[in-house]
């Protein structure tokens, strides 16, 4: 009616009336929008099975960009329009207050990155939706478990920033803003991050090498030289039964030993590229060759390369199934067989997981001979190849962390096929070393919580041979009880020597097979780290371990095999200007879990007068580290990037908690441990340290948390489950998609993931999983601590839609909270961050600082 009577006025008046048609509509529209999101977003789940076929399709993983759903949701968006922009505006002056309040230094009123929210996006677990590619499985075969039917949406609504080749514009575009928003939140602690950084480069030798070691006629080593980022490969001359004797001067310029050559110089490999790792630098039998594998992008894949040691030529090997020469995928695996003509190397299949052994004879021919040796079809194995020390046999070992197998190819026979060691069987894990005329396994055949250390001669199909390894007495030295964990087993000629862990501690034994005498090696720290260093010779008679503790800088020791209580040389310490041990201490002590009956084991490193302080009531900062899956461990070890934080007056503390290895596999495997429907041990574990810590030494106020990779799940859920707890959370390339990621098998590596986590789209396993999933279970109005979490773009174990989507995911949650939460996306590195040791440094440096200015502690 205005519209018609518009025309019928003078020119002011019509001005006026058609200002009024205006926000009449947006009015009308905003209010019927407000109907509609209520009624969509209170039926979601009615409406995700309503459209079940369109759904599918656009939230196949194989086309994640939802054009189909936008297209069904189009009438609808453009009556969302003006709504939407206003409530994105209320988000944003939500966010800017948010922003201001997100530490004592920062000045600038910053608005962070606000994506689109799609709600009505999910994925779906359970038995394949319409429209499921049929290729990706929805569980493993060996599994007997239930699919969920019909299956359960598990809403997505940042799913659409999920980009598999990395060139979705809206996504990158969003990135971007991330890390703008990022350097904008920190720019006011540029001087702190410089002073960090000359800290850490202070207490670093930065032209250094590392211990020499025995190989033929020549000993190895590498080398760094100050403002260099990357390593040299050395070697040089040894005159036969030559004791190791080192007399540098600590210049650049000088050799470390005499007639030093450098056949690898890794900063020639990486000049002009922003990323370089090495996967292999593998000398042939005769050192006269060097294969190497290089990844110039983080996302682990590599080519191989193999250099004429005597001219430094580099033959690429391409690929043999095409007429145009293209560098060959592999997954870094280099191997050589027993002559210079022949090599072995593995490639991986499309969810980026090894699964085959090749074999390339004539390599420098202009048409060598290749043949596929293994294949490992089944998902949810990763496999390897290796090299017998005694160099007798290559290996092809495939595992999940559940069952393994091991296959042998005798290197003076490559025309065989390959051979098993022992069929798998459904939860039995074994290694295999050749050593003595004898195969060396260590396994839980028998389901022993730990693992046993047996031999058999050395033959296919030996299974039903295995014998357990007994001592002078008949005793078994490993029989797999909860006493002794055994990780590794390495065979000398002369010695057998096994690492592993008794009392929570890393250990390593000497075994003598002629005396069956075992000694294990004794120290003087009572809480230390220590593994066997490099070896290359099977004669040899002495070996070298690496040594140190939470206050101890690392260092080499060689051990006479023969008497290896008495007979020790220190080689090498790692020198740390300006460290002084007397300053700081170290403890061991256990934590209660909230069972009642678990200890969890805790170490702590601190300046003496800081832990003074707090033994006297006084409350002081912490940050706590932990890891807690796969059953790996995080070592007391030494490391000099803490300096900075106990000279600023916080306490380290590494929570060894369940999902772990440090109380040998029990503390990792169910019933008991933190694996499968027991996983929420790691997490609980790890909140009460925190409680524990604050009913201590300090304040939530003063408390940190950072965890890497699954240890990013592992401080998503610890937040979600006790936010009130921490003030600053670092979650480091952060696992927090579980249940999202599990039950997508498109995505690299999931599958194989299934036999860690539990799959959800079966009916076991969903609800627990859901029930700690960091994605989906944070919560909303609650004081979240400030967040800064990192990823990768080409980071190919967590992708970077998961700490993208987690950051988005906790301010939309707390638009209000007085939280900061940062993501910086390294644009060209993938999961181990930076290869660069200095550019490592500097992203370090800006972790360290955003942690030290939310509590408090920008000033030394």
């Amino acid at each position: 009616e205005m519209l018609r009577l518009s025309n019928c006025v003078p020119s002011p008046l019509k001005s006026l009336l058609l200002l009024l048609v205006t926000i009449t509509t947006i009015w009308k529209s905003a209010l019927s929008a407000s109907k509609k999101s209520r009624f969509l977003f209170s039926n979601n789940s009615f409406n995700n099975r309503g459209t079940s076929s369109l759904f599918v399709q656009a939230l196949s993983p194989l086309n994640r960009n939802h054009s189909l759903l936008r297209q069904q949701e189009g009438s609808i968006s453009s009556i969302f329009s003006s709504s939407l922009k206003q409530k994105k505006q209320q988000q944003q002056q939500s966010l800017s207050r948010h922003c201001l309040a997100m530490s004592s230094t920062a000045t600038t009123n910053i608005e962070p990155p606000v994506p689109r929210r799609e709600e009505d996006l999910v994925v779906y677990a359970g038995v394949a939706p319409e429209g499921w590619d049929e290729s990706l499985p929805r569980q493993s075969e060996e599994s007997t478990e239930e699919l969920l039917d019909p299956v359960m949406p598990v809403k997505d609504p940042y799913g659409w920033m999920r980009s598999d080749k990395r060139d979705n514009q809206e996504v990158l575009d969003h990135l971007k803003a991330e890390n703008e928003y990022t350097q904008a939140c920190i720019k006011h602690l540029e001087p702190l991050q410089e002073e960090l950084y000359k800290e850490f480069l202070s207490s670093i030798q930065e032209t250094d090498y590392t211990t020499p070691r025995p190989r033929g006629d020549y000993w190895y080593y590498t080398r760094t030289f100050q403002g260099k980022s990357y390593k040299q490969y050395c070697r040089a001359p040894k005159a036969k039964d030559a004791t190791l004797s080192i007399s540098w001067d600590g210049s650049a310029e000088a050799p470390i030993l005499e007639g030093e050559e450098v056949y690898l110089d890794q900063n020639i490999l990486g000049k002009d590229k922003p990323y370089c790792s090495l996967g292999a630098a593998s000398i042939s039998p005769a050192q006269t060759h060097l294969a190497y594998s290089v990844d110039f992008t983080g996302d682990e894949i590599y080519q191989v390369y193999i250099r004429d040691l005597k001219t430094g030529e580099d033959t690429p090997l391409y690929k043999l199934d095409g007429e145009d020469k293209e560098l060959l995928d592999t997954s870094g695996n280099v191997v050589w067989s027993a002559d210079e003509k022949s090599l072995f190397y593995m490639t991986m299949d499309d969810q980026h997981r090894p699964d085959k052994l090749w074999l390339r004879q004539n390599w420098q021919d202009d048409k060598p001979n290749e043949r596929m040796l293994k294949e490992e079809r089944d998902d949810i194995y990763w496999t390897h190849a290796s090299k017998s020390l005694d160099g007798k046999y290559v290996f092809f070992e495939t595992a999940s962390s559940e069952t393994s197998e091991a296959w042998f190819l005798p290197t003076d026979s490559l025309d065989q096929e390959m051979q098993c060691v022992a069929p798998r069987r459904n939860k039995v894990l074994y290694e295999v070393e050749h050593g003595h005329g004898k195969w060396y396994v260590w396994t839980n055949v028998g389901g022993t919580p730990n693992m046993k250390l047996m031999t058999t001669d050395a033959k296919a199909n030996t299974a039903d041979n295995w014998e357990l390894v007994v001592d002078d007495k008949g005793e078994a030295m490993f029989d797999g009880s909860y006493d002794k964990a055994l990780d590794s087993v390495t065979v000398l000629n002369s010695h057998v020597v096994v690492e592993g862990r008794q009392e929570g501690i890393p250990r390593v034994w000497i075994y003598n097979p002629s005396d069956k005498q075992l000694q294990r090696l004794e120290f003087d720290e009572p809480a230390h780290d220590v593994g066997l260093g490099a070896h290359y010779e099977f004669e040899a008679d002495k070996i070298a371990i690496g040594y140190d503790s939470l206050v101890t800088p690392p260092q080499t020791m060689e051990i006479s095999l023969a008497a290896p209580a008495d007979d020790r040389t220190v080689l090498k310490e790692k020198k740390v200007p300006g460290y002084d041990k007397d300053v700081y201490g170290c403890d061991r002590r256990t934590v209660l879990s909230r069972d009642g009956t678990t200890e969890i084991p805790i170490s702590i490193v601190y300046r003496k007068d800081v832990m003074e302080k707090a033994k006297a009531g006084e409350k002081v900062p912490i940050h706590l580290y932990g890891y807690g899956s796969y059953g790996s461990c995080c070592e007391a070890d030494f490391d000099s990037t803490r300096l900075p934080l106990l000279e600023r007056g916080m306490i380290y503390v590494i929570a060894h908690i369940r999902g772990g290895g440090e109380m040998g596999r029990q503390w990792y495997e169910e019933p008991n441990g933190a694996k499968f429907l027991c996983k929420k041990n790691t997490f609980n574990d790890f909140v009460d340290i925190a409680r524990f810590l604050v009913e201590n030494w300090t304040t939530p106020k003063l408390l940190s948390c950072e965890g890497r990779s699954a240890g990013g799940m592992l401080i998503g859920s610890s937040i979600n489950q006790a936010p009130e707890l921490f003030r600053c959370a670092i979650l480091g390339v952060p696992f927090v998609d579980v249940v999202g990621t599990m039950i997508d098998a498109s995505i690299p590596l999931t599958s194989a993931e299934w036999v860690e986590w539990g799959n959800p789209n079966e009916k076991k396993y969903f609800q627990y999983m859901m029930d700690y999933n960091p994605m989906t279970n944070v919560q909303a109005g609650v004081q979240y601590p400030s967040c800064w979490l990192t990823g990768g773009l080409h980071d190919p174990r967590v992708q970077f839609w998961e700490p993208t989507k987690f950051a988005a995911t906790l301010r939309h949650a707390n638009p209000e909270g007085n939280n900061v939460v940062c993501l910086k996306m390294d644009m060209s590195a993938g999961h181990f961050s930076a290869s660069d040791r200095y550019k490592y440094l500097k992203e370090l440096s800006i972790d360290y600082s955003f942690l030290l200015d939310q509590l408090g502690l920008a000033k030394k």
